[in-house]
């Protein structure tokens, strides 16, 4: 049944009469587990303007500045690696309370190093965290959500990143002109977002899906019935019996049918960093100062607040529009758009002296592509393409090569820019989002409406 979110609608059941679902109980419940989302965008982001200040500090050198900004990248592999499996054993809430508690813990200890090698420490735990938050938030919102608003909700965690790293970059421009100290509590400010983390998860419930994998039957129905409302006692059969077809081995996952969903997971998941968005997510405003005429911290904060405001503006319209358009499409859309903009920034960056309004328009044209396709919608994919026995280790596998390839980014970045020129690394990125518009085109089914059950039977038929 399609439905407005906005709206409750009345499920038939027997004898005529109606139930509601309960889209208000099924709305909490995903902003309460988007919150982590938040804190994954805050902390990556924060980096950005905490960047100028810190390697003034240390006086870091071009490679010192990259392993800085990759060493919360480290955590992320380590954090997405262990989340599924540790999920699939304990449930999905249990390991994200755990992570809420690395968070709370990882912002204080940022706050606080003085050299290098302890900061890279802090920033690994805040990167633990990050990986499990990005591999179990989508996965649990997709597993309590009805089929037929469930990339709106999944993509609430999305919208939650992006708010995440708009407000760091506010965090960021506001603090800037406190001195080179500043940094310290850019990074602390992370604490009071990662208790209410805490909090809130106190109050939701187990993924029913987990629950009934578990042997926990009666609890996984009273979850389905609030958020399912007369359909619960169908999809508690279509769930039974989809665990019934599943051994929930390491080696399902490579099982020939599910060879394409993991294949199509871990490309999309690769393609999302490759095409150069955390270049601007973590780089930004050494962009913006070093190339792109902004010559001062202040200056080139503020031109990364005004990026932030783009990214949150666009995640609305993607959420708005991901459950009517569709998935595919608005991935093709996003990156074409995508490829255009970087090539436009590419050349604004071989012009002498650079046309500092030309680049900022590129960059926000760029990220706006991003945000409203590659951004929500591959989490939303991630999330939804495999069954629940083995969904837990198959994300974390998506997610883990998510990582590394923004790790490869932003490692190599800096680096890229001087062997190739800023014109060239654009150009390079623009190449990869044509890859990824030819990849989607050719390979990648929708989803859009289906059940996750309904989506499983797709792979074996």
């Amino acid at each position: 049944m399609k439905a407005d979110a906005n709206q409750t609608p009345k499920l038939p059941v027997a004898g005529g009469a109606a139930v509601s679902r309960n889209n208000f109980y099924v709305y909490r419940i995903a902003i309460a587990a988007a919150v982590s989302g938040f804190l994954f965008g805050f902390d990556t982001a924060i980096i950005n303007g905490a960047l100028i200040f810190l390697r003034q500090e240390f006086h870091l050198t071009e490679l010192q500045t990259e392993f800085a900004a990759g060493s919360l990248l480290i955590g992320c592999l380590f954090g997405a690696g262990g989340a599924g499996t540790l999920s699939d054993r304990f449930g999905r809430k249990r390991i994200l309370l755990a992570a809420a508690t690395l968070f709370g813990l990882s912002s204080i200890g940022t706050a606080l190093p003085h050299n290098l090698h302890q900061f890279a420490i802090a920033r690994l735990i805040a990167g633990m965290a990050i990986g499990v938050a990005s591999v179990l938030a989508p996965m649990y919102i997709a597993e309590i959500s009805p089929p037929e608003i469930r990339g709106r909700l999944v993509s609430l965690n999305q919208m939650a990143i992006v708010t995440g790293v708009v407000s760091a970059f506010c965090v960021n421009w506001t603090l800037s002109s406190i001195g080179d100290s500043s940094w310290r509590l850019m990074f602390a400010a992370a604490a009071v977002p990662s208790l209410a983390f805490l909090v809130a998860l106190l109050f939701v419930p187990e993924s029913p899906r987990w629950l009934s994998r578990a042997g926990y039957t009666d609890k996984a129905m009273s979850v389905l019935r609030k958020v399912s409302g007369a359909h619960a006692e169908a999809e508690a059969r279509e769930i039974q019996r989809s665990l019934a077809e599943e051994s929930g081995t390491l080696r399902e996952i490579l099982a020939p049918h599910l060879r394409r969903p993991l294949f199509i997971a871990i490309s999309l998941a690769i393609l999302s960093q490759v095409t150069g968005i955390n270049t601007v997510t973590y780089y930004g405003a050494i962009l913006f100062k070093d190339h792109a005429g902004h010559g001062n911290a202040t200056s080139a904060l503020g031109a990364n607040l005004i990026v932030g405001v783009v990214n949150f503006l666009c995640t609305i319209v993607a959420i708005a529009v991901i459950d009517r358009v569709g998935r595919k499409v608005l991935l093709l859309i996003g990156s074409a758009g995508m490829a255009v903009s970087l090539s436009l920034l590419g050349v604004a960056l071989w012009a002498s002296p650079p046309p500092s309004n030309l680049i900022l328009i590129a960059i926000l044209f760029y990220v706006g592509f991003f945000a409203v396709s590659l951004g929500p919608v591959t989490w939303v994919y991630i999330a939804e393409l495999f069954p629940t026995a083995i969904r837990g280790r198959a994300i974390s596998a998506a997610t883990l090569s998510l990582w590394t390839a923004c790790l490869l980014v932003s490692l190599t970045f800096l680096s890229l820019m001087k062997l190739i020129s800023p014109g060239g690394a654009f150009w390079l990125y623009a190449t990869l989002c044509l890859v990824t518009f030819i990849f989607v085109w050719r390979w990648v089914p929708e989803t859009k409406g289906r059940s996750l059950e309904e989506i499983q039977r797709m792979w074996k038929g």
